[in-house]
């Protein structure tokens, strides 16, 4: 796990509302505060969309950022930066099987629950915080490290500057 402090708000906002940099994430959760708090669950809800809709839109437990990304930025945009927001992202499992290719590592997609990135905006400063989830515990953090590697080559590769925390 580790904290990167964006350097360049604006360009990371952009990248995250306006263009399609984070499509490829999954949605775990969404919290905006403007001038009432908005919540989103990035959970499907079962029902809603019929099978052939799931499979043709590659739908399962969780909506893309893509899906999503829209209604958020209604959310924020106008005159007003919004008071705060939290947004946690999952890498999809195909991504994720890639980068566990990658990584060079021995672990089995199984056992990965998740690569995970939480950004977190507010007091006028923003956060990405990175972590995974394993369905084992482990003391080898060589998976934790390399994720954190990822993502901030990521964030340099579509041009947002950062510092380590």
């Amino acid at each position: 796990m580790v904290s990167l402090k964006v350097e360049d708000i604006k360009t990371f906002t952009t990248q995250l509302f306006v263009r399609d940099t984070f499509d490829r994430f999954l949605v775990r959760d969404v919290k905006i505060v403007t001038y009432n708090t908005f919540s989103i669950d990035g959970h499907i809800k079962q029902g809603y969309f019929s099978e052939e809709e799931k499979e043709a839109q590659g739908l399962k437990e969780l909506s893309a950022w893509e899906m999503v990304r829209p209604v958020c930025f209604t959310l924020i945009k106008g005159k007003r930066l919004p008071g705060s927001f939290h947004i946690v992202l999952q890498l999809s499992q195909k991504d994720t099987i890639e980068f566990l290719g990658r990584a060079g590592t021995s672990l089995k997609e199984d056992q990965v629950k998740g690569l995970f990135v939480n950004i977190r905006y507010e007091n006028q400063n923003l956060h990405c915080v990175t972590g995974i989830l394993l369905n084992f515990f482990t003391m080898d953090k060589s998976l934790e490290n390399e994720w954190d590697k990822e993502f901030g080559e990521f964030l340099k590769k579509n041009e947002i500057p950062w510092s380590q925390e």
